[in-house]
C-alpha cells in the first residue's frame, strides 16, 4: 500500500511531530557505512539529493531524515514500528516537500484517518529540522 498526501483547508489536526539532525554527524554515517543512504533513503530520494555539492547533498539527507522522523512521531509511531523507507520525502530545491507512505507507515496513517501530511524542512548552523503535520477531512459542521 501506498498513498500520496496533501493537506487541505478543511482539515483537522492528528499529530505533530519534529525532529533535529546534526548534520556532521550523518555525514560521518554515511562515510563510515557505506550501505546506510540505502537504507534510510528511497532510490528517489537519493536521485533528487544527487545533484550540487556533496556538502548540500549531505544537508538534504540530513533534512530529510529529520522529516521522516518527524512525520513517525505525528503518526504516533517511534523508529522499528515503521521503517524509514515507509516515509518518502520529494521535491525540494524551489519545490516544495511532498510526503508519501508506504507499507506499515500507510496502513497506520489510514488506521488513524490521516488523509495528509504538511512537512517543513530546514538547516542551518550544523543543524537539519523538521515538522511534520499529519491531518484527516474535517467531519465538523462549520456553521
Amino acid at each position: 500500500m501506498s498513498i500520496a498526501l496533501a493537506v487541505g483547508a478543511a482539515d483537522a489536526v492528528v499529530g505533530i511531530g519534529t525532529d533535529l539532525v546534526a548534520i556532521d554527524r550523518l555525514a560521518g554515517a554515511l562515510a563510515r557505512r557505506p550501505r546506510l543512504a540505502g537504507r534510510l533513503f528511497t532510490s528517489a530520494e537519493l536521485a533528487t539529493t544527487a545533484t550540487g555539492t556533496t556538502t548540500g547533498r549531505t544537508r538534504s539527507l540530513a533534512a530529510r531524515l529529520a522529516a521522516k522522523e518527524a512525520v513517525m512521531k505525528s503518526l504516533g509511531v517511534g523508529m522499528g514500528q515503521v521503517g524509514f523507507r515507509e516515509i518518502e520525502i520529494t521535491g525540494g530545491r524551489g519545490h516544495a516537500p511532498l510526503v508519501a507512505l508506504h507499507g506499515r507507515a500507510a496502513t497506520r496513517a489510514e488506521m488513524l484517518g490521516v488523509t495528509a501530511v504538511a512537512i517543513s524542512m530546514s538547516h542551518d548552523a550544523g543543524l537539519a529540522s523538521a515538522v511534520a503535520v499529519a491531518t484527516r477531512r474535517c467531519t465538523c459542521n462549520p456553521s
